[in-house]
Formats: structure tokens, sequence, C-alpha cells
């Protein structure tokens, strides 16, 4: 567990003591009952908020749009209906946040509570208004789904992908700005190279990202499906998927006598290498050993800068 979500889970731990101040415990028999000269102490009255109270609303359901940046395409209708049980039973306890846009609002989080508490038959909601970019909204809506309810891998890749080209940012600022790895990000993109069948696999979780990762590695679509069916008819884990991706790539249009005279010592290398690449890796040796060449294979560019940073290097170094 990260050292972030100690510190969270300390100071959320505190309850009503880190809102209140802390709670002053009264010994045994010391209470204005058992002693009359002593004045029980004034009830608590806190100053209200009157920012939060400023902001906050119970706007109707009808007034409320979805927000035009949620990346969220497929939503658990169990978690769902479990979340709708709740509100019928006990209301939307936590505002959703929402900014104004014309005559109505859109949301900028808390679709699942809005959704649900439209199922449970509720007319308004409570709502903090606030005020968001463009830019702010489709962050805040990935960044809420990717750390509260994981999105399916297609529509992270996707969400990355319209954060990318809306704002004109490359693979490394959009990671910084998500607060994300450069890879993760990278390694979901690649994803979107996979024919649109193999795509709703993902979706509809027949396949792993793990599956997915280790089919990119194959050179063609085709080969792709071939061994993205037999995966999911077999019920194959992703080492089996990485092993039989290895195979193909060892054997993958050599000539017979070329693949003869390799020594073994060459042909476990280029194993290793392709296995650390993920992509078909060749080694030339000439005869006397001492020289030859070292041809690694990509196929898109998102793959070459894949593994130009694999290898520390940048785009910008390798142009």
């Amino acid at each position: 567990m990260s050292s972030s979500k100690k510190t969270k889970r300390a100071h959320l731990g505190r309850g009503l003591e880190s809102l209140l101040g802390p709670v002053q415990k009264t010994p045994p028999g010391d209470t204005a009952r058992s002693n009359p000269a002593h004045k029980a102490d004034p009830p608590l009255s806190l100053p209200p908020d009157v920012q939060m109270q400023r902001s906050q609303f119970e706007i109707p359901l009808s007034q409320i749009k979805a927000n035009p940046y949620q990346p969220r395409t497929v939503w658990n209708e169990v978690e769902l209906e479990e979340l709708t049980r709740s509100i019928r039973e006990n209301g939307v306890i936590q505002p959703i946040i929402v900014r104004k846009n014309g005559d109505s609002y859109e949301i900028v989080a808390g679709e699942r509570r809005f959704r649900a508490a439209s199922q449970a038959g509720h007319e308004n909601i409570p709502a903090l208004v606030r005020s968001a970019t463009d830019e702010e909204m489709l962050e805040l809506a990935l960044v809420e789904n990717i750390h509260r309810t994981d999105l399916n891998p297609i529509e992270r890749a996707r969400a990355y992908q319209h954060f990318i080209q809306s704002f004109s940012l490359n693979q490394t600022e959009a990671a910084r700005k998500l607060g994300e790895d450069r890879t993760v990000v990278a390694n979901h993109l690649r994803l979107l190279d996979l024919p649109k069948d193999l795509q709703d696999m993902l979706t509809g979780n027949q396949l792993s990202m793990g599956h997915a990762r280790a089919l990119l590695a194959l050179p063609s679509d085709e080969l792709r499906r071939k061994l993205a069916n037999r995966a999911m008819a077999g019920r194959l884990s992703v080492r089996e998927v990485e092993r039989l991706v290895r195979k193909y790539l060892e054997t993958d249009k050599e000539p017979a006598e070329k693949k003869q005279t390799k020594e073994s010592y060459i042909l476990d290398l280029e194993s290793r290498l392709q296995s650390i690449l993920g992509t078909k890796v060749s080694i030339d040796a000439k005869k006397k050993g001492h020289r030859g060449r070292i041809i690694i294979d990509y196929y898109c560019l998102d793959d070459f800068e894949r593994l130009t940073e694999q290898m520390g290097l940048t785009a910008g170094e390798t142009l």
C-alpha cells in the first residue's frame, strides 16, 4: 500500500474528531447529575459553512445532463442496482458535482449516483455547483472512474485518446496531468490497434489486458484473431498465450537452413529479448561471432515509442 493511501486512511479514521475537535471523556461519576455543582457544557455550536451552503442545492434530475466527456460507456448493472436500493432506503448521502451550462447543469462527478437516484424514483438530487473547464470535466471524470470503479481496458484507452486529442497533448504530458505512468497510457493506447472484434472481447471480459498485450506482438490481425479465439476457447492463461506468441515469433519466416545454423545460445538470447520487449527480435550473428545485427520489429508508431522508451530513449532523441 502506498504512503499516500496510508496518510489518507489515517486522516479519515479520525472521523468526527477531525471536524469537531478532540472528544473529552467524562470520568465515571463525574456528571452533572452526580455533582449538581458541576454545570454541563453548553451544546456545541459550529458556524455554518456559508460557501458550502451557497454552492449546494437540490436540483431536479430533469435539469441535469450527463458529462459529455464521460469515458464510461458500460455500467455494471449489479452495482448500479445495489446503489439504487441504498438510495431508496437512505437517500443520496454524498452530493454530486455539477457545472452550470445555460439553463441546465452538466455532471462533473457522480454520474452513478445520478443514474441510481433516477432509477430510485427521485425527482431531485443534492448537488454542489462548481465551475469547471472542458479539460477539467474530462480529467475529473477519467480520474474518478479510474480510482473508484475501474473502466474496462478499451474504455480507458479511448478516454486517454480523447484526452490527448482534445487538448493537443502527447502521451507524456497526458500521463503527467492524469498522475499516470507513461507506459500505462502507452500500453492502453496500443489496444486500439486491435481489430474491433478483439476490442469487444476485452470489453466483455473474455480477454484480459495481459492477453491483449501479448497478442499485439503478432504481426497481423488474422494471427491475433486465431490466437485470441484459441485462448478464449481453451481458457489459456496470459503466460500460455505469451509462450505461443514467442514460439511463433521464433519460427516465423525463417528459412529452415538459417534456423539450423543458429547456435542454441543465440536462439535463447532471441527468446529472452522477445520476452522482455514484447516483439519479434532476430539476432544475425556472423560466422566467427564477433559481429552481427540485432533486428527489433515494430508494427506501429506507438509500438516504436514503447520500444524506444524501454531502451531509455525518447522519440525526440531517435529522430
